[in-house]
């Protein structure tokens, strides 16, 4: 598009905000301490001094604006109060902030304002000088043509002033979401870790997307606060002018409504509320489903998890009921409103004496001022709730961003000390008042030293890289260290870039060097596979990369960073033993890449500890031991322990004294031999297929590489945005959704609603010719009574009808919204897992969150209040035309241009609006990835970056935003216009037929015209919105038509025992992802007896995981079969096959809910039976140990649970299903030793009747197996005894001796 002023952009928005917002925060911060320290003389009756020895921030060492020089002082004041105070956070601040960031586009707006209330008032009074002329026959033509096209400059004039004001109104209400954003933003990036906990990611990204927008939506209408109660005041003056007291009774009745719509509006917030919480808790649940639909299918658990969904979803469905009816009365009650607020007036007016007669004049100045008098009296309801809605916000967001950030005084870089990395006696924590996690911690680091950190699960490693980073609490003690750092965290944090963005990571491009860093990260040969190189686009969270890919993209980074001391938490486990090694010798060991950089690596790899200068041991948090590998073993302290556990079964290193030379010969003789070969061979394979079933991606990603080579690959098609009109069919499928009986009705009975409106109408001009009919008579009482009961019949009648109609339509819209989610749900959980594959999961949810929530709550809103509207347009234009036949001459030309300019307008506005919602992703991704990485972006200390890319991105969301306010603006006025026209010539058309034509149809007609010109604009309006809205109802059935997989249950279902003994055949079995790609599995032919345990190795990429999945029939066979016990699975329902067979799958996923639902979620065991496998899976104690048991509640993701803990859990479920035929897939890779060791006895145990297939990446977990078959591209190389295998000296032997397994040792096994 343009680009945009520089008053404007987000970074000039941002910086005035935050300049603001310093100063009231810093004032807020002195008025919460004075009152805290009041507080505690009050209880304590002495005062607390601080002490202030933690304020590190003068000194300039953090670049963080946010951070309050008095913030410091107060931490420990704060500590102490934090558990007793309710608002232990800075209050009151956020609003002047706000103020006096914006405060002139405010005054400027408030000027508009003004003008506009004081020129509404001009046309009544007009109206009635229209009035009297076409009464008194005798005056001039002139005047009346005069008065017309004073009429006609009124309006004009209004509609400009009107434009102005919510133009300014509108870019304020924008700017203030974005500067809050970009605050949010950038808070996120210092926030303390105590702050982390409190929200989540999911409520964090809210505040920028709902409470932001809420303080946008407020501020477009702020200005109504003191406008409302003028224009109310005025309106009396002026009511009372014609009326008198009577006009008292109209406003009774007026003030009377105020409270009804108020408690009205209280109920629907408190059922908006429960609403919110039923989404939420919706929405959570999908997400899980999405997160882990791979783990669903395998255990075919997806009925489970669908009724959990429902059951949500129904209650959803009851609260939206409840709001319907709530709904439609609150409009039975707006409807009759005017009716009875001119029907008191009115009836007093005559009643009070009856010289008092209701004139024309009278009559229609006192409507057309009744008509100015709603819209305030009901706006202010709605602005008061939204009001109340924004203080919540308020409370939020003051409470985010006045929380502590990251005490920056942690780490000192103080550069006298001769270590590189110092840690004094410290003790850390994660948060502010627990527990010390690592308790006494000294180390010193020498400048170029490599230092391995070992221990047992959760003994304190990780955390230790953390307090090394700065993210911990310090309780004693201090870090100093010296130089950059770079960050390698156990799970790679991949950002939605290219490959070579993701490496640079900010950094200038130099060719030469990152060329080597690819190479000494076996980076090469994978980019040759990716069809666009290194600027391949890896999707988010780095799901086209396999784990090991991932991982060394993160070590690439930091060897790209040319930091000084590199952390490195475990990059080793994710990756194969060989490349493990390769990495090891190149990028982190003593003759690699970083061989003069200081390194702290922490590992579960006992091999490459020979290599490390220094040994650091923990143990539940202290240092048990520091030295190096020699003198530690000798020691025969917890080291050699450890050794003694795990190096026995881990690789023949440990097995001679001196290992470090003896690898050093081992490797060279290898590689003489064919690592070199095989290593790229290998690299090669795995990058043809990550190590799960991302495959389908990346051959696709070979076969498009052709065309594109040049452009860069999109793995993940671009989100498809619909253009052009949307289908008719669309609208029908909503209406076939709704119900056709219930659509039908309603548009009848409002209808029958209009009808109602104009009789009561022309009853009134009736009334009002009484008064020259009876002109110095007396008016009889009974004439009197009739007139005003009829008046008010029809009046009510007309409310009745809406009620009714509205009722009727918020029921078939909550039908439809049933409807549509039922199918979405039931047809998304069966579509096969490629879908899930090629398609961000952000996307899919986004059809159950945003698109479900616009056809629930948007589209029935929009709907009902559009057929209204044009039904009262379409009565105003042939009430018009009945009463002044001429009108016809001119509303057809009307007609014409009113077709044109919305012709014109709706596509631009509903392309704007999809625009829009285009580029308002972007910026909540990209805040989500921040905030998932946040631990590795300040590591390299990246913030200032990461703030300029967001500010970048709010700016093409204000771009599309400004453009939108812009064309509505551009339609408003061609709109009013129009509008004004129609007043004018039904002015003009009284004045030529004034002799001809009665005055009450005078008033009326001209009364009438006035209103259009706001309905006008407001159809269009509604119109757009309706078309923008209902592509939801396009993009829900979208994904409710995609393809499925096979039938769940089919006719022919195998027998209960099924299968008996566990035989598995592979009949010439062929398997490709996708149609159109190469086959994975080539022809594969084998038998396996029951109880036989088969060890699947090969290079990877050579089908290991493809033969898992097709045994569940992830993928469909291409050719060939799989028979189970001779029942060709091909021939049975996806879920009997899958209940049958059970697995062990890579990455361990858990779904929050209670540890009971995770194990078993249709609730089929009793809890002897799950105590008894969680002993087996030795989590017995663990759990026994919690305080709920099994009812313990698994947070999302398992994320309370360790990787360790999450693994064993798996284990536990698979031996709770007790199938005959068990797979293990490569289960070992991201579990430290001990966890393994436990895994695997308790398979041997307890699986020895079965057969059990293990696809492995060690060698050591399957030495023992009756057979092995080794994979080579997708066929069966080698498959017979490892002891045979070895004799052969074939693949297998050559896989073994990389892994360090030489034939003597094979033996002694």
């Amino acid at each position: 598009m343009w680009e945009l002023n520089e008053v404007d952009s987000a970074s000039y928005i941002s910086q005035r905000f935050n300049h603001h917002m310093q100063f009231e925060l810093g004032k807020a911060w002195i008025r919460f301490q004075k009152e805290l320290k009041d507080k505690l003389i009050k209880n304590r009756g002495k005062s607390l001094e601080a002490p202030s020895h933690s304020n590190g921030l003068g000194k300039g060492v953090s670049q963080d604006v946010l951070m309050m020089e008095e913030k410091g002082k107060k931490e420990d004041e704060n500590k102490k109060k934090k558990k007793k105070e309710d608002t232990n956070y800075p209050n009151s601040w956020l609003i002047t902030t706000i103020y006096k960031s914006f405060k002139w586009l405010l005054i400027e707006s408030a000027f508009f304002k003004l003008l506009q209330d004081l020129l509404a008032f001009v046309s009544p009074q007009l109206l009635k000088l229209m009035i009297s002329f076409t009464q008194d026959k005798s005056s001039y033509a002139w005047k009346g043509y005069f008065y017309a096209v004073l009429l006609l400059v009124a309006a004009l004039l209004q509609s400009l002033v009107l434009q102005q004001y919510v133009r300014r109104c509108f870019v304020l209400g924008t700017k203030v979401r974005a500067a809050l954003m970009a605050a949010v933003y950038k808070k996120a990036l210092v926030m303390s870790n105590d702050n982390r906990k409190e929200s989540t990611v999911g409520e964090t990204v809210n505040l920028m997307s709902a409470d932001a927008q809420r303080f946008n939506d407020v501020t477009n209408f702020i200005h109504l606060l003191w406008s409302c109660p003028l224009q109310i005041i005025v309106s009396i003056v002026f009511l009372w002018l014609e009326l008198g007291p009577s006009t008292l009774a109209g406003l009774a009745v007026m003030v009377l409504m105020v409270p009804v719509n108020g408690l009205l509006a209280n109920q629907a917030k408190k059922i908006q509320r429960e609403n919110m919480k039923s989404k939420d808790k919706r929405l959570k649940i999908m997400n899980e489903i999405l997160n882990g639909i791979k783990t669903l299918k395998l255990f075919a658990w997806e009925p489970s998890f669908q009724t959990q969904v429902e059951d949500i979803r129904g209650e959803e469905l009851k609260v939206m009921r409840k709001f319907a009816y709530l709904t439609s009365f609150s409009t039975f009650i707006s409807n009759c409103a005017p009716t009875l607020v001119s029907l008191a007036t009115f009836a007093v007016f005559v009643g009070v004496s009856s010289d008092n007669i209701l004139t024309a004049e009278k009559a229609f100045t006192s409507i057309s001022l009744f008509n100015i008098l709603r819209q305030p009296l009901s706006m202010l309801p709605t602005l008061i709730a939204s009001i109340v809605q924004t203080a919540v916000s308020k409370k939020r967001l003051e409470k985010f961003l006045g929380g502590d950030d990251l005490e920056s005084d942690i780490v000192r870089h103080d550069s006298s000390f001769d270590s590189a990395v110092s840690i004094c006696d410290g003790s850390f924590a994660w948060e502010k008042d627990s527990e010390p996690l690592l308790k006494s911690v000294s180390l010193g680091i020498k400048p170029g030293g490599l230092v391995a950190v070992v221990g047992a699960v959760g003994s304190g490693k990780s955390s230790l890289l953390s307090a090394l980073l700065g993210e911990m609490h310090r309780t004693k003690g201090f870090i100093n260290i010296q130089g950059s750092l770079a960050f390698v965290p156990q799970q790679a944090w991949i950002q939605n870039a290219t490959l070579r963005d993701n490496i640079l990571f900010g950094s200038p491009y130099e060719e030469q060097r990152f060329e080597d860093i690819l190479e000494a990260c076996a980076l090469g040969p994978d980019l040759k596979l990716l069809s666009a190189g290194d600027l391949t686009e890896i999707g988010e969270k780095g799901i086209n990369l396999s784990g090991g890919q991932k991982q060394r993209v993160s070590l690439a980074r930091a060897a790209y960073s040319q930091a000084d001391i590199f952390l490195l938490d475990d990059p080793l486990s994710a990756v194969d033993s060989h490349v493990g090694k390769h990495l090891f010798d190149k990028v982190i060991g003593p003759n690699g890449l970083l061989k003069d950089k200081t390194r702290i690596l922490v590992t579960h790899g006992v091999s490459f500890l020979p290599c490390v200068d220094e040994v650091v041991v923990l143990v539940n948090g202290r240092v048990s031991e520091v030295g190096s590998y020699q003198s530690l073993r000798d020691s025969k302290g917890a080291f050699s322990e450890f050794l003694d556990t795990y190096g026995s079964e881990q690789s023949n290193q440990t097995s001679s004294e001196d290992g470090c030379h003896d690898k050093e010969d081992f490797i060279s003789d290898s590689e003489d031999d064919q690592t070199d070969v095989s290593l790229a061979d290998d690299v090669f394979r795995r990058s043809q297929r990550g190590s799960r079933s991302r495959s389908r991606l990346r051959k696709n990603s070979n076969l498009k590489s052709l065309e594109n080579t040049k452009k860069g690959q999109r793995l993940i098609e671009k989100e498809t945005m619909e253009t052009g009109q949307v289908k008719f069919s669309v609208w029908l499928q909503y209406v076939q959704a709704m119900g056709w009986g219930y659509a039908f009705w309603a548009l009848f009975i409002y209808v029958m609603q209009n009808v109602a409106f104009i009789g009561q109408n022309l009853w009134l001009s009736d009334w009002t010719n009484d008064a020259v009919e009876y002109y110095n008579q007396t008016y009889s009482p009974k004439k009197r009574d009739t007139r005003v009961g009829v008046f008010g019949a029809l009046g009510m009648a007309q409310g009745l009808f809406v009620f009714l109609g509205t009722l009727l339509l918020t029921n078939a819209a909550v039908n439809a919204s049933r409807v549509l989610h039922s199918r979405l749900l039931n047809n998304v959980l069966r579509v096969p897992m490629v879908f899930f594959d090629t398609t961000p999961l952000g996307r899919i949810l986004n059809r159950f969150a945003k698109d479900i929530f616009t056809i629930d709550e948007t589209i029935p809103h929009l709907f009902s209040s559009w057929i209204i509207h044009l039904l009262g347009i379409l009565g105003t234009i042939v009430f018009l035309c009945l009463s002044t036949p001429l009108f016809i001459i001119v509303i057809i030309p009307l007609a014409v241009i009113y077709f044109f300019v919305q012709r014109f307008y709706i596509p631009t506005s509903r392309q704007l609006r999809r625009l829009e919602s285009v580029a308002r992703s972007p910026i909540y991704s990209h805040f989500g990835e921040t905030m998932s990485g946040l631990s590795v972006i300040r590591a390299y200390n990246h913030q200032e970056r990461f703030m300029k890319h967001n500010e970048v991105t709010i700016d093409e969301n204000l771009k599309t935003i400004y453009s939108r306010i812009m064309s509505n603006r551009w339609l408003a006025v061609r709109l009013q216009f129009l509008g004004n026209l129609v007043v004018f010539f039904a002015a003009i058309f009284a004045v030529i037929s004034r002799n001809s034509i009665d005055s009450g149809l005078v008033g009326l007609s001209i009364s009438y015209a006035l209103n259009v010109t706001l309905t006008l604009s407001f159809v269009v309006n509604i119109t757009s919105q309706l078309e923008t809205n209902i592509v939801a109802v396009e993009r829900v059935s979208e994904y409710a038509e995609l393809e499925n997989e096979a039938p769940w249950v089919t006719q022919d279902r195998p027998s209960e025992m099924w299968p008996e003994a566990g035989n598995l055949q592979f009949v010439d079995y062929k398997v490709r992802y996708r149609p159109e790609l190469d086959l994975v599995l080539k022809g594969i032919s084998c038998d396996i007896s029951g109880t036989e345990k088969i060890g699947i190795v090969g290079r990877t990429g050579a089908g290991k995981s493809s033969l898992a999945n097709c045994l569940f029939r992830i993928i469909e066979a291409a050719d060939g079969r799989i028979l189970i016990d001779n029942v060709d699975i091909s021939k049975i329902g996806l879920h009997d096959l899958r209940n049958r067979l059970t697995i062990i799958p890579q990455d361990p996923v858990l779904f929050s809910g209670t540890l009971r639902m995770n194990l078993d979620p249709f609730d089929k065991f009793s809890d002897e039976e799950l105590w008894r496998v969680l002993e087996l899976s030795h989590l017995k104690n663990y759990v026994a140990g919690l305080k709920e048991e099994l009812q313990h509640e698994v947070a999302e993701g398992g994320e309370n649970l360790s990787v360790g803990q999450r693994q064993l859990l798996c284990l536990a479920r698979a031996l709770l299903r007790k199938s005959r035929i068990l797979i293990l897939d490569e289960a070992t890779a991201a579990v430290d030793l001990e966890t393994d060791d436990l895994i695997q006895t308790t398979i041997r145990k307890e699986f020895s009747h079965c057969t059990v297939l293990t696809i492995a990446h060690r060698l050591h977990s399957i030495m023992d197996s009756s057979r092995v078959m080794v994979l080579d591209a997708g066929k069966i190389v080698e498959f017979d005894s490892p002891s045979n295998l070895m004799e052969k000296r074939g693949h297998f032997y050559s896989m073994a001796k990389d892994a360090g397994i030489t034939h003597e040792r094979e033996t002694m096994l």
